[in-house]
């Protein structure tokens, strides 16, 4: 080819003309034919050490080919890292596990190895609670509303919820202070500050947020403190990447390899953990709360709203009043504060918090029955329901006003779900006929919402065993753990038979109802519950709906023969009571269980005999 080109120079003739000339020629002088097959062209040494031309050997290829590849997922990992929060990764790992959460099922979950299933819970339990651990932000979310209703996960997974706890490492003040200039264009603090001071050290941080302690500028120099509640910026950009995950992987777990109705719920909680990450809205709901709460006599000055800031919150930051008092999970605190010497088993060790605060009226007992009284409020009255009041969300102080009284503060509004009217009167309706025994009330509402297993239904609703009549039941005894297995998840199927029409609402009802059991149980169950319960839903029948004058005085005299009837149940919960105080009295403890533990108990009995699932103790607790 050089030589056809320094030909063309010499005749004139254009160089792809001269090129196929020479080829021309050759090709007549030597034919293909004379030629041997074309071999490939071979590295190799002659004896002298020259060497020819050849390709690169297969290793140095393969080599060269993996750095390329290594260097590219380097680059993919790093970018994800620094731009995207990791979301990639988080998503990488999410697959992964319950990719080999599925096989591991798939080869494992058969009659074969019917005795190695406890084995294979157990590394379940173990992927799925690292993952979230190692995910975190709205993972730990997902895992919680997982966690509350694991009643029948197998224990491994039972236990491995109960330690999910929504707590994380606080983000550094430099981090916080770039959300504050995005957000309003200032620091936290400093002479151009929004805040006259601002705490770096953060009061305490949950998995998509962090909260820190400031003082308001003021005109008249009075001292006003504020919480401050920062949105993690990682947050934000994971949150679509990890519902996604989500979503894929409730698709794939329903339609190839558990055949369990669980796809149906995606939609309805990912959009309200889109609404909890935005603060903006937290601070309307807060404030309607607040509207609600003022509305109600019964609650108005026993239940406090912190005052929220609009003009200094955005999307990402919130200011709310700083509460002072006592959280909720503090049982030793609650008993010193409130006066209560049955929570105070130390009664001559200092508390650095409580004792702040002088003693206060009410015991236990208050606390509890302003709690249930709030929530049954919000379920069958106002169709506005925190969905989110576990503990840590809820603190007890000294009344403002009142000397010697207590006040009850709801914390953290981000998380709420609206009841329609025709929904409210359904669940006041469920309640009446749980309590007075009508069963065909509660099949009817069962039917109406696509509930199978009504004696099922309404045992999860009032959390206590309910069984309409004798059916016949797998023997879980005589069962091998992969029979089990099988029975209980046609239980479950025969129990959703028409997701479509089942209200969602319940998913977060049902969360909350749990939560307020659990925080009645952990107080040693100072209230009737279900008695309180039961009065604010038939209540509701008379008074929260528009009814002719006929109707609503048939709603009443239905009300009065309800509350007759709920006698039977003070009964039985006065004399739980009543054993409890003698048990303490005398020393004795298993007798001494209290009206919550005595139908948790029972519940675990339930889930035994109905789906072959062992409960451990306290699985209710908030």
């Amino acid at each position: 080819m050089f030589t056809a080109f320094r030909f063309s120079r010499r005749t004139g003739l254009p160089a792809h003309k001269s090129a196929l000339s020479l080829i021309h020629s050759v090709e007549a002088l030597y034919p293909r034919s004379s030629f041997p097959s074309a071999q490939p062209l071979r590295f190799a040494h002659t004896q002298s050490g020259s060497s020819g031309f050849s390709q690169p050997s297969r290793a140095r290829k393969y080599a060269r080919r993996s750095a390329y590849i290594l260097l590219g997922i380097g680059l993919v990992y790093s970018a994800d890292r620094h731009f995207n929060a990791s979301a990639i990764t988080r998503n990488a790992r999410t697959l992964w596990t319950c990719l080999v959460i599925a096989l591991d099922y798939k080869l494992n979950f058969t009659p074969e190895k019917a005795h190695q299933i406890p084995q294979l819970q157990e590394r379940v339990a173990e992927r799925v609670y690292d993952l979230l651990t190692s995910n975190g932000g709205l993972y730990i979310k997902i895992g919680q509303a997982i966690g509350n209703n694991a009643a029948l996960l197998p224990k491994p997974l039972q236990e491995k919820f109960s330690r999910l706890f929504d707590d994380a490492p606080q983000v550094p003040y430099s981090v916080v202070e770039s959300v504050f200039r995005q957000e309003l264009g200032r620091p936290p603090a400093g002479p151009d500050g929004i805040f006259d001071v601002f705490e770096e050290q953060a009061a305490a941080s949950a998995s998509i947020a962090q909260v820190h302690r400031a003082k308001l500028k003021t005109d008249d120099g009075s001292e006003q403190w504020v919480a401050v509640k920062v949105q993690k910026p990682d947050v934000s950009k994971q949150v679509e990447w990890d519902l996604g995950a989500f979503r894929a992987v409730m698709w794939v777990y329903e339609n190839y390899l558990f055949d369990l109705p669980v796809y149906f719920v995606v939609d309805f909680i990912s959009d309200h953990l889109r609404r909890e990450l935005d603060f903006e809205l937290e601070v309307k709901n807060a404030q309607r709360t607040a509207q609600f709460v003022a509305s109600e006599p019964r609650l108005a000055d026993r239940v406090h709203i912190p005052k929220v800031f609009p003009s200094l919150s955005t999307k990402k930051v919130m200011v709310a009043e700083w509460i002072d008092g006592v959280r909720l999970s503090d049982r030793r605190g609650i008993g010193r504060l409130m006066g209560d010497s049955s929570l105070d088993p130390t009664p001559e060790l200092p508390h650095p918090t409580a004792d702040r605060f002088p003693r206060l009226r009410g015991g236990a007992e208050w606390v509890m029955r302003t709690m249930v009284e709030l929530f049954s409020a919000q379920i069958f009255d106002w169709g506005w329901v925190h969905c989110d009041p576990h503990p840590g969300n809820i603190i007890v102080r000294p009344h403002p006003r009142r000397k010697g009284e207590a006040q009850f503060v709801l914390l953290d509004h981000g998380l709420y779900v609206r009841l329609d009217e025709g929904f409210q009167q359904q669940y006041a309706r469920l309640w009446k006929g749980l309590l007075t025994l009508d069963f065909d009330v509660v099949r009817s509402v069962a039917t109406e919402w696509g509930i199978g297993m009504p004696d099922l239904f309404a045992s999860a609703t009032l959390m206590r065993p309910v069984k309409f009549a004798q059916s016949d039941m797998p023997d879980f005894d005589k069962m091998d753990d992969y029979e089990r297995g099988v029975a209980m998840k046609e239980r479950l199927k025969g129990f959703l038979t028409d997701t479509d029409r089942m209200p969602k609402e319940l998913i977060f009802i049902g969360r909350n109802m749990r939560i307020v059991q659990g925080n009645n149980q952990f107080f040693g169950s100072p209230v009737n519950r279900i008695r309180i319960t039961g009065y604010w839903a038939s209540r509701s029948l008379v008074t929260s709906h528009p009814l002719t004058l006929s109707a609503r005085l048939r709603a009443l005299a239905q009300h009065l023969v309800f509350l007759s009837v709920m006698l039977s149940s003070d009964v039985l919960f006065w004399a739980t009571r009543a054993r409890q105080w003698l048990s303490r009295l005398f020393g004795y403890h298993r007798s001494g269980e209290g009206f919550e533990e005595g139908l948790e108990r029972t519940m675990r009995d339930f889930a035994k005999e109905n789906f072959g699932v062992d409960i451990p103790e306290n699985v209710f607790q908030g």
